[in-house]
């Protein structure tokens, strides 16, 4: 077991942990495992009744054990819903076992008490824990069997507490199962927004400039229509890339799962249809031919361009914005520059820069944003780059 490879130092953490953090885990005791506390109870206490209560009459006292038995077996069944009401009658039930056969203890009123310490916080068991401790000491010297109470006190106080520190275990691996959960969902949420607010944005643009030319040039927005279509078309085929991606986890992905995510090769036609729109782009890089560039520093670096450039069209009224890509150091440089109204980061109320800064993070770098002192606004992001073989 897990639990038996822990330090007495690091249990007595836990347990002082579990019982003053705030905990949220729910636990739950399914019908499986009632069945199998209930075949256990009743195999360990089948044996019982062949002993010979001290202090009774034979006969009656076997029936008063018998009678015990049967309680504490069949009140395991309701573990689940009323785990605190079953814990009492198991344990005043164990204390009657203990007093007619002090040899055999309270039955299994202890296993009760781990299981109900598991099912419920630390600081709503303890009183399991204090009620084990006094139920299993008193009936041993009430009937002149004190010799193992320190016995039973420590095996109560163990019960307790291998119940408490397994449910703390269960805990942090659900909440570390929920963290993984909701770092997939935002990294999804992510990705979408990446690839569709760009797109859409230009498309917007796109259908304005026709509906602006319709009659006087319609020629022209006939040509923003085509354009309005490319871009329709680019942004089907980036979201079918994506989902089959995220399909690429699954046992048995599509044969096309795994095809490459768009690298800093693609800038060129990421910015094609941004002249259309009346945006002129101009790309300037250095460094990128002399080296190899890692898939997911590509990835990130085009990501940030994408939603930078999203950022221009959506916010900064502007005509032109620069792209610089410097490779020659130990760090890939991104910068994007316009020569807009230098709109503050939090401009239009979306997550774009919020998410340039986690993906950048993520990628083990920084990005900075703001407005440009010469003008315009300025988004900076540094990935570090893994030197290639």
């Amino acid at each position: 077991m897990p639990l038996l490879g822990l330090t007495p130092g690091v249990r007595l953490v836990a347990l002082l942990a579990s019982l003053t953090v705030p905990d949220r885990f729910e636990a739950t005791l399914s019908p499986r495992w009632r069945t199998v506390l209930v075949g256990c109870a009743l195999a360990l206490l089948a044996p019982v009744v062949l002993l010979t209560p001290d202090g009774v009459p034979a006969s009656a006292g076997r029936a008063a054990l018998i009678a015990l038995i049967a309680v504490q077996a069949g009140a395991v069944w309701w573990m689940g819903e009323r785990p605190g009401v079953v814990t009492a009658v198991e344990l005043v039930a164990g204390a009657g076992v203990q007093f007619l056969a002090p040899e055999i203890g309270p039955g299994i009123a202890l296993v009760v008490v781990s299981t109900f310490a598991w099912l419920r916080p630390a600081r709503e068991s303890l009183w399991g824990a204090v009620a084990a401790l006094v139920l299993t000491t008193v009936p041993p010297w009430a009937s002149g069997h004190g010799r193992g109470t320190l016995l039973w006190a420590a095996a109560a106080l163990l019960a307790w507490s291998w119940g408490a520190l397994g449910r703390s275990r269960s805990a942090r691996r659900a909440a570390e199962a929920r963290r993984v959960v909701l770092e997939e969902r935002a990294r999804i949420a992510r990705e979408l927004h990446d690839i569709l607010a760009h797109t859409v944005s230009v498309m917007v643009v796109q259908a304005a400039a026709a509906d602006d030319v319709f009659d006087a040039n319609p020629a022209r927005a006939r040509q923003a229509l085509r354009d309005l279509e490319s871009s329709g078309r680019r942004a089907l085929t980036e979201v079918r890339r994506f989902l089959r991606t995220v399909r690429a986890l699954e046992p048995e992905p599509d044969a096309d799962a795994f095809a490459p995510q768009p690298g800093l090769a693609d800038l060129d036609v990421l910015t094609r249809p941004l002249a259309a729109a009346g945006l002129d782009v101009r790309l300037h890089a250095e460094g990128l031919d002399d080296r190899t560039l890692p898939a997911g520093v590509q990835l990130s670096a085009y990501r940030i361009v994408q939603e930078s450039l999203t950022n221009v069209l959506r916010h900064a009224r502007a005509r032109t914005a620069d792209i610089t890509l410097d490779a020659t150091g130990r760090h890939l440089v991104v910068e994007v520059r316009d020569d807009g109204g230098g709109r503050p980061s939090g401009a239009g109320g979306g997550q774009g820069i919020a998410g340039m800064r986690e993906r950048a993070a993520l990628a083990g770098g920084s990005l900075d944003a703001g407005p440009d002192p010469a003008g315009g606004f300025r988004v900076r992001a540094l990935l570090p780059l893994e030197e290639t073989s």
